[in-house]
């Protein structure tokens, strides 16, 4: 089989993938069509992804419904402020046998594949980083002893954006291995009123796996797989670059507005993302309408702005929309 060949097999792979994952979802999520794109998109890719959004929106939903539909073992974590760090990665007990006594280690929730951190901004900053380990190494390390993870691994935090009292701001370092911000919003009226009926008059259709674990490990490989110009990583680089202040030949709308800007993970995520997309799209190769269709949630958790952009009104999703305009 040639290199062709091979790119059109991968193509026709992850295309009827799209469409069986989303006739499967389709049972139970009405509408949120970008929001659920970008969600396979990073499963798709590997990365974690972080979900802010108002109560209500069928948040958990959706991330529980992915986990069924790859045959995943789904684990829901509520975070609140007296979460402690052994209540996530497990801790070690003292056990009695006839002989002797040993400790031994009794795993935390955390050992699962696709994690939901809800309201992962709830708990303190000690509790916060047990996730960092995991989220970055794939891994937890408890008395000196290091433990792999189930894989694939996925970790899905979701946060409220409108209940700020008894927060805890997630540091950089954490939202930086986020590979997307996804913002989920109200849906319009008539589809709002399609969820009341469906959700009141039947007990919701059950979804049927259509995957498993190793069909996503082998989606992996494909995605990494796609051809990408160079050009195309460059434009991906430019971007990230132009929202860092005090760089040379830095935007003066960035300087002026940005307290600290996206790091070199935007640029990684912004290409992985984009040749994932590509796929479900039905294409063998990135174009620049991938990366510009990424740049929001790829960047929107990763610029900083200062109090001079607060003062003038000005949002990260204005910055990116203007950064957008004037790389090229």
């Amino acid at each position: 089989m040639d290199t062709y060949q091979a790119e059109q097999m991968a193509v026709e792979q992850i295309a009827t993938a799209r469409q069986m994952m989303a006739e499967q979802l389709g049972k139970v999520i009405v509408g949120q069509q970008e929001v659920i794109e970008q969600l396979f998109i990073s499963i798709l890719a590997g990365g974690h992804c972080l979900i802010t959004g108002a109560p209500g929106l069928a948040k958990t939903l959706l991330v529980r419904s992915l986990a069924q539909l790859f045959s995943l073992k789904f684990q829901r974590i509520q975070f609140t402020p007296d979460l402690m760090p052994s209540d996530i990665i497990g801790t070690e007990i003292l056990q009695q046998t006839d002989s002797h006594r040993q400790m031994i280690f009794v795993k935390g929730p955390i050992f699962a594949n696709i994690i939901l951190a809800d309201e992962v901004n709830r708990t303190p900053p000690k509790t916060q980083a047990a996730l960092l380990e995991a989220m970055q190494e794939h891994s937890v390390t408890v008395a000196g002893v290091s433990y792999r993870l189930d894989e694939p691994f996925f970790v899905f935090a979701t946060q409220n954006p409108i209940e700020m009292e008894g927060t805890y701001p997630l540091p950089e370092a954490q939202l930086d291995r986020f590979m997307f911000n996804v913002w989920i919003d109200y849906l319009p009226e008539d589809q709002e009123v399609a969820v009341v009926g469906k959700t009141t008059s039947q007990e919701p259709q059950p979804i049927v796996p259509v995957f498993n674990a190793q069909d996503l490990k082998t989606f992996h490989q494909v995605v990494r797989g796609v051809p990408i110009a160079q050009d195309v990583i460059r434009y991906a680089v430019r971007i990230a670059r132009a929202s860092r202040p005090g760089q040379d030949n830095c935007l003066d709308l960035v300087n002026q507005f940005v307290r600290w800007g996206a790091g070199l993970r935007a640029s990684q995520y912004m290409v992985l993302g984009a040749k994932a997309r590509a796929l479900l799209h039905g294409r063998a190769y990135v174009g620049f309408e991938d990366i510009r269709a990424l740049a929001h949630p790829v960047l929107r958790h990763r610029i900083l702005l200062n109090y001079k952009a607060e003062a003038e009104g000005l949002t990260v999703e204005d910055l990116i929309d203007r950064l957008l305009g004037m790389i090229d």
